[in-house]
């Protein structure tokens, strides 16, 4: 009976430490060590090891009840080292889509060549063009609201696609 309460109680003393810098004492270096296996950088998973610790004696009053407090802290500290993980994956997500695409980039300097061919062309020029091929209005709508004649607004938008087409360097203009 004697040897069985000697067991009892060896077993208790193992499994519920008596305090926490005991605690802390036990397990700093095995927890320090596998989060240095799991993250393969020293200085994180120093401060992985704290971040768990810390948040185990925040709780200290129901994790030394446990029947595991050092499975609670393992457990901890890995899920820290997952959370840390997934909030960088997520960062590096978001600034891989705020980059933009080279069909964007594409879009963007053509769309910038363009303004700057329109820039060289008059402004009866742009305003023909803009309000019959851009607003798809008739040169007869164009005409009343610039105050001229329909034929003055074929030949401004004519006279501005030939010019465009000249400074863009292409046909399809």
């Amino acid at each position: 009976m004697l040897r069985m309460n000697k067991t009892l109680e060896t077993v208790v003393m193992t499994r519920l430490p008596e305090d926490f810098e005991s605690f802390f004492t036990d397990h700093r270096d095995r927890l320090f060590g596998a989060l240095w296996l799991v993250t393969r950088d020293r200085h994180e998973a120093e401060d992985l090891a704290q971040d768990a610790f810390l948040r185990v004696w925040e709780r200290w009053d129901r994790v030394g009840a446990m029947d595991d407090p050092a499975g609670y802290l393992y457990r901890t500290g890995m899920n820290l080292f997952r959370n840390r993980r997934r909030r960088a994956l997520l960062a590096v997500r978001r600034a891989v889509h705020l980059a933009p695409s080279d069909e964007q980039i594409d879009a963007v300097e053509e769309r910038d060549r363009l303004m700057r061919a329109l820039g060289g062309l008059t402004r009866g020029q742009r305003t023909a063009l803009v309000l019959t091929d851009l607003l798809q209005m008739t040169s007869e709508e164009a005409g009343r609201i610039l105050g001229v004649r329909a034929s003055t607004v074929r030949v401004l938008a004519a006279r501005g696609r030939s010019a465009l087409r000249e400074r863009m360097g292409d046909d399809d203009a």
